[in-house]
């Protein structure tokens, strides 16, 4: 076991689901490893489907069409657990009532912390929409992201001075937000991923209630390992030759509405884009 390996299970200080647990014995390499709650019965199946389009690109793993961001056909992504490191204020840090949380670029720590996390360049983008009103954006809606360093660690936890790759913004009228920041490693035992929660505003977001759904990115395994071919991703080259997403505790049972789109190479980065349905109340 590393350190690092070893740093992801010393902040575990609280009750998991049965799901959770062997997640956490994935650490151990006992079983794969995860995060610290969730259930794969939560997923929601709803689909909901509005008006066609007559120009239209389909985003891929996400059986969703679009023009831009006018989407015609949506489902529910799948609930996931925000593991051991959400930083919402559910399992310790909170990053969300600190000062300077709502914002684009994430790479940076703020209000006090240190550190700026280095790696490819990667812009996440997510369009939000309300499976409960015909696809449409859900102007207002709010997404927290955040995911691990290039290390594999992540920040207020295991590199506990810092708090860089988190962050909150409110998506614009046509349902989307987009982050800057750094393609994440992949450690020991997890498909390499990006957490995200949808709350209905930013307010919601910082006050951390209301929240309208948690899941997950599955990062496409090209991107993955052409990314971790570059200097300073050497760890993950290891670790992604010893998981799949067939044994992923999170991913094992579908990833189709939790694989984005990706554009982009390894030398002047990536941006990925996933449509995130939700329903519109909480």
């Amino acid at each position: 076991m590393t350190d690092a390996d070893s740093n992801h299970l010393d902040v575990l200080t609280k009750p998991v689901s049965r799901r959770g647990a062997l997640v956490l014995l994935g650490g151990l390499g006992l079983a794969v490893a995860g995060c610290s709650a969730g259930n794969d019965s939560n997923r929601a199946t709803a689909t909901t489907k509005g008006s066609s389009s007559s120009s239209t690109s389909t985003t891929s793993g996400a059986t969703t069409t679009t023009t831009g961001t006018t989407v015609s056909t949506c489902s529910a992504i799948p609930e996931e657990t925000g593991g051991p490191y959400p930083g919402d204020g559910t399992n310790g840090p909170n990053v969300l009532a600190e000062s300077g949380v709502v914002r684009k670029d994430i790479t940076t720590s703020f209000d006090g912390y240190r550190g700026t996390a280095e790696g490819v360049p990667y812009t996440i983008s997510f369009t939000v929409v309300d499976i409960d009103n015909g696809c449409k954006p859900m102007t207002g809606a709010a997404v927290y992201v955040w995911h691990c360093d290039r290390e594999g660690q992540y920040s207020m936890y295991t590199a506990s001075d810092a708090n860089y790759l988190r962050g909150v913004q409110q998506v614009d009228a046509n349902g989307v937000a987009s982050f800057t920041s750094i393609f994440p490693a992949c450690y020991s035992g997890r498909w390499p991923h990006v957490h995200f929660e949808v709350y209905p505003t930013v307010d919601d977001a910082t006050s951390g209630k209301n929240k309208l759904a948690t899941s997950q990115i599955a990062l496409p395994k090209d991107v993955c390992e052409t990314v971790y071919a570059t200097s300073g991703y050497e760890q993950s080259v290891s670790n992604l030759s010893r998981v799949s997403l067939a044994s992923d505790n999170v991913f094992s049972d579908g990833v189709s509405l939790q694989t984005p789109s990706m554009t982009g190479n390894a030398s002047s980065g990536y941006v990925s884009s996933l449509v995130v349905g939700v329903a519109g109340s909480v």
